[in-house]
């Protein structure tokens, strides 16, 4: 079904290496994305304009509806067409899943469950943010993560990748989350015969390396998918002949004006970036609006979503 490009041996010397330089990064608290170093000083500001916001919710009775809303999850359905996806492919669903947050609302893992356990799908995505916290523990996620998975029956695989809110230390506990952990690394997708290649980053918004961008240079397939947290390795991509690109981390907005536009989307890519689909040269994108929510459980015109994506051989 699923092969991982470098071999067990090579994998863990590879991920040693990251755990190492992760590790530090996270300790020190070095935030860097690709064009350069961050200052953790305007997360503060925004966590505390955040909680004045929430209380202004609260004392207006808009907070509940907006919880409610955080609740209500939508399935977004969409299909996209390629010339050059191999004939097995064709009609191959693919799940995304993106910023569960599983701890921000109590029993979120048993809400999406319910929401995802009878939808059909060949491959399941998930691309980062799985905690509600920047730091600290990932105990207590771990058997949310590890419920949500047996709901999700992807016969081809359930893969994920990290975003800024996850730790190193995802790595060492992914077989009790039931996803296979994709972390700068390759792996091919086989049906009857015919190969379609997808490759996994680290999170490039607050842990960017060098290795995030070279391991997206790959060769020798006709199909391509990347996963990565944030659109800011799209151009990237698209330079090295990706196909689809699926990322998320603004919540598309999570807290939007009626017109849909974001008060605060965390991404400096373009609004086109926000949610939805995108192009860039050949490549199309896509942005999920997120399962969870961060900052506050709460959302405004603009529902949460599981996003099945079905490939389609354009004729």
């Amino acid at each position: 079904m699923y092969r991982f490009i470098d071999d067990y041996e090579t994998r863990k010397e590879k991920h040693l290496i990251w755990a190492s330089t992760r590790s530090v990064l996270e300790n020190i608290g070095f935030l860097r994305n690709k064009n350069g170093k961050k200052s953790r000083s305007h997360w503060n500001l925004f966590v505390r304009l955040l909680n004045i916001f929430g209380f202004v919710l609260k004392i207006t009775g808009y907070y509940r509806k907006g919880y409610g809303n955080a609740k209500t999850i939508q399935i977004a359905e969409i299909t996209l067409e390629y010339p050059n996806l191999p004939e097995a492919f064709d009609g191959f669903r693919v799940m995304h899943l993106s910023d569960l947050h599983i701890d921000s609302i109590p029993g979120f893992a048993s809400i999406l469950a319910k929401k995802i356990k009878y939808l059909k799908f060949d491959l399941c995505f998930l691309t980062g943010d799985y905690r509600k916290d920047i730091s600290g523990s990932i105990g207590h996620i771990l058997k949310p993560l590890k419920i949500l998975s047996c709901y999700i029956k992807a016969p081809y695989g359930s893969f994920a990748v990290l975003g800024n809110h996850d730790t190193f230390l995802m790595a060492q506990y992914a077989s009790e989350t039931g996803f296979e952990l994709l972390i700068n690394e390759s792996v091919e997708i086989e049906k009857d015969g015919q190969k379609i290649l997808v490759t996994g980053t680290d999170d490039p918004f607050n842990y960017y390396t060098e290795q995030a961008m070279l391991c997206l240079e790959t060769r020798g397939y006709d199909f391509k998918i990347a996963l990565v947290h944030t659109s800011e390795l799209a151009k990237i991509a698209s330079a090295n002949n990706y196909n689809l690109y699926l990322c998320g981390h603004t919540h598309g907005g999570q807290i939007c004006l009626k017109e849909g536009f974001p008060l605060v989307s965390h991404q400096f890519e373009g609004k086109k970036f926000n949610q939805g689909l995108w192009k860039i040269g050949k490549m199309t994108g896509y942005t999920s609006r997120g399962a969870g929510v961060s900052g506050m459980p709460v959302r405004f015109n603009c529902p949460a979503e599981v996003t099945i994506i079905t490939l389609s051989k354009m004729q």
